[in-house]
């Protein structure tokens, strides 16, 4: 039986590289979306990939979600958490808004749809989960990191809940990653930051997409509870 892969965020740079990839692999796969209802037309369209809208950070929004995708197209048994969102600011001049904006939308969806989607892997025994977390969870700004280094915690604490039901639960921390938000930086001040990874050059959201392939594959059945770094030595940890 082919296995249904779920991508949140999915018609985004890095979530339709995932989706490509796993699509690839032979997974069904469906992209989930928020808001933009014709770029996400014209990704159908150009990928063959279906999707569906609801906001993740909204724990009703993504129950009903989840249901209509099961009925649709069978059961979930790849999820990946891609979902995410940044708005930069120090703490000293940070609004609440900026904060109630960043960490629901990081940390709150990714508990959202795993605690929808983790009982039926648990009755099947099998599960593949991956966070896409951040390596500016050690180093970012304090709402993007507090949501981001959450993930990691939650990543670790949910494999342990599920390691015995054959379920594996990892994250990944992608560095700057070449999509319109980096992009979008100042240009002297990207080129500082490429000048900070050894590789000399931006991750490409094919790099994410060939980890998380990494990761859900069966040779990989014995990994839960880590965090694969994808910065190209930008940070060891």
């Amino acid at each position: 039986m082919t296995r249904l892969a779920l991508v949140t965020r999915g018609t985004c740079e890095i979530g339709e590289a995932i989706c490509k990839k796993l699509f690839e692999k032979g997974y069904n796969v469906v992209a989930n979306y928020e808001e933009n209802d014709v770029e996400s037309g014209e990704f159908t369209i150009k990928t063959g990939i279906p999707v569906a809208k609801f906001d993740v950070s909204d724990f009703e929004q993504t129950s009903m979600g989840v249901a209509k995708i099961e009925n649709k197209y069978g059961p979930i048994a790849v999820l990946i958490n891609n979902a995410g969102i940044r708005i930069d600011s120090t703490m000293h001049q940070m609004k609440f808004g900026q904060w109630d904006a960043v960490v629901p939308t990081n940390l709150a969806s990714c508990l959202n749809i795993c605690h929808v989607v983790i009982n039926g892997m648990r009755i099947r025994e099998f599960g593949r989960i991956i966070n896409i977390g951040s390596v500016n969870s050690y180093t970012g700004q304090i709402n993007y990191a507090v949501g981001k280094s959450g993930i990691h915690a939650f990543t670790k604490a949910l494999a342990l809940e599920n390691s015995g039901k054959g379920i594996t639960v990892n994250a990944i921390a992608p560095g700057y990653v070449n999509t319109d938000m980096v992009r979008a930086v100042p240009p002297e001040i990207l080129a500082k930051i490429i000048k900070t990874i050894s590789f000399g050059r931006l991750d490409n959201p094919e790099d994410i997409a060939n980890s998380v392939a990494f990761l859900v594959d069966e040779q990989s059945s014995f990994i839960t509870g880590s965090t694969l770094t994808v910065n190209g030595g930008q940070h060891v940890y």
